[in-house]
């Protein structure tokens, strides 16, 4: 007969293990305070090191492969609540200084108070003094208000006009904007509510709040890849401190990718609003089969049809001539891993070939791949062919890569820095370029190796199907393929 147990030896065997667990979790806890403060002090560092100009590239780099690395070593058991909070205060530092990459966000502070007086940007040149009483010293500290520029209308050529002016902080001030509708709406919400005092300030923290709200929706889906995207140097940099509204293009295009298999016109017309804050998420249409397509497109011609009742073809804006100075019409200055080998006549003619290839490719897989890895390579491997001059560009990459647990490709944008501060060798950003290409290959065949060692095979999975899309979901990303 089993002697009854001891008076209390039940109490004592659960108050050890409920100890126990407190102080498991304490100490990740503590380990997540840790890693959390480690990623924000990087992120800080590499703020500094870009207002210093203290090679600031490589900093961004080597911080980059930190926080990845952090990441990858301490990131399971990771909460959407921890990885949203420390995302947050990764974008402090950045709303401290004044934008440091680029001055696009004091062209996005004149479009919308352009808007807000009832002119319209594309009709009209930051210098024309026929605006001169929306001028400031924040965005005008060498010209007035009471002072001429000389400038009336748009000039007949404006593509020979240069880039900077020394009496204004914002950029091409001789031409009229460039950018698409959804994004001068955005411009236009975010000027309401910022006083023109504060400068660049309003459209930085709305910047942040995107790029948590970005963490946010990625770590719904898995907190551990989000933190690849809210935890990044390059976020921190490029959304709280330069304001780039490619993070507003990076929201949507995501919430396209999230929706797209159980409400496929809802992710088409999110998709379309992403095209017309940035052009390039039109690039992503192969990814979305059917009828889709058109409506992205329907969705994109729709925000231009009020612009273009108001100002015509005006409502180009600049468009034409920045596709000329950046080179995207002869492939002068484009296509830099193609241009260690080709003449830029002969790699306009590859590029466009190999766009064609890949879109069809996409096309094809999309029936059967997630439609978060399609995405993901496809977009990647578009800024590989383009090679575009401003790394900003690859900021939805990075939530590509993070919702299709795709860590090789945020070697693009990275490379994108080194090759951005190497502008004017161009063998030396092909070889950057390249490089980046081969870190992405290597990644891809070391995947495959392991799933060859492991026998595991991957069944079809019903993306783009109209059933539910569970790629991106938790248990699917830490799958290898």
């Amino acid at each position: 007969m089993t002697p009854p147990p001891a008076p209390g030896r039940d109490f004592v065997h659960g108050s050890v293990k409920f100890w126990r667990r407190e102080w498991s979790n304490g100490a990740q806890s503590r380990r997540f305070m840790w890693v959390g403060g480690a990623v924000v002090g990087v992120c800080a560092g590499a703020i500094a090191a870009a207002r210093a100009q203290w090679w600031p590239d490589v900093v961004l780099v080597v911080g980059t492969v930190v926080v990845a690395g952090l990441v990858w070593r301490f990131g399971r058991g990771l909460s959407v609540g921890v990885v949203v909070v420390v995302a947050g205060l990764c974008q402090v530092p950045g709303l401290t200084q004044a934008p440091i990459t680029s001055t696009d966000a004091y062209r996005y502070v004149w479009d919308g108070r352009v808007q807000l007086s009832g002119h319209s940007p594309y009709g009209y040149v930051p210098l024309d003094d026929s605006l001169a009483p929306l001028r400031d010293p924040v965005l005008f500290p060498g010209l007035s208000p009471d002072q001429r520029s000389g400038v009336t209308g748009i000039p007949d050529d404006p593509a020979q006009l240069p880039v900077d002016d020394a009496r204004t902080r914002i950029n091409r001030p001789g031409v009229p904007t460039i950018y698409p509708p959804v994004a001068e709406a955005y411009f236009t919400v975010v000027a309401l509510f910022t006083p023109w005092s504060a400068g660049t300030l309003g459209l930085q923290i709305a910047a942040a709040l995107i790029a948590i709200a970005l963490t946010w929706l990625l770590a719904v889906q898995n907190p551990r890849w989000a933190a690849l995207w809210g935890w990044s140097p390059i976020v921190a940099l490029e959304a709280g401190n330069a304001a780039h509204v490619d993070v507003l293009a990076a929201l949507f295009i995501t919430a396209a990718v999230v929706t797209a298999a159980r409400r496929p016109k809802l992710a088409a017309v999110l998709l379309g609003a992403a095209g017309s804050v940035k052009l390039l998420p039109l690039l992503l249409l192969p990814a979305f089969r059917r009828r889709r397509p058109l409506v992205a497109v329907g969705s994109f011609i729709a925000s231009y049809l009020p612009h273009v009742l108001a100002v015509g073809t005006l409502v180009l804006g600049f468009l034409p001539g920045y596709l000329n100075q950046e080179g995207f019409e002869d492939g002068s200055s484009r296509s830099a891993i193609l241009a260690l080998l080709l003449p830029p006549e002969a790699r306009q003619v590859v590029a466009a070939a190999l766009a064609l290839a890949l879109a069809a490719l996409a096309f094809h897989r999309a029936r059967r791949d997630p439609i978060a890895l399609t995405c993901c390579w496809l977009y990647g491997a578009a800024l590989l062919i383009a090679t575009p001059t401003y790394p900003w560009y690859g900021l939805p990459l990075i939530a590509l890569a993070a919702l299709a647990g795709r860590p090789e490709w945020i070697a693009v944008p990275l490379a994108s820095y080194l090759a951005y501060a190497s502008f004017g060798h161009d063998t030396r950003q092909g070889l950057i370029h390249l490089t980046a290409a081969v870190i992405v290959a290597g990644g891809l065949t070391i995947r495959h190796q392991l799933v060859a060692k492991s026998g595991l095979t991957t069944p079809p999975l019903p993306a783009n199907t109209g059933e539910r899309d569970e790629s991106h979901r938790p248990g699917n990303l830490d799958r290898i393929r």
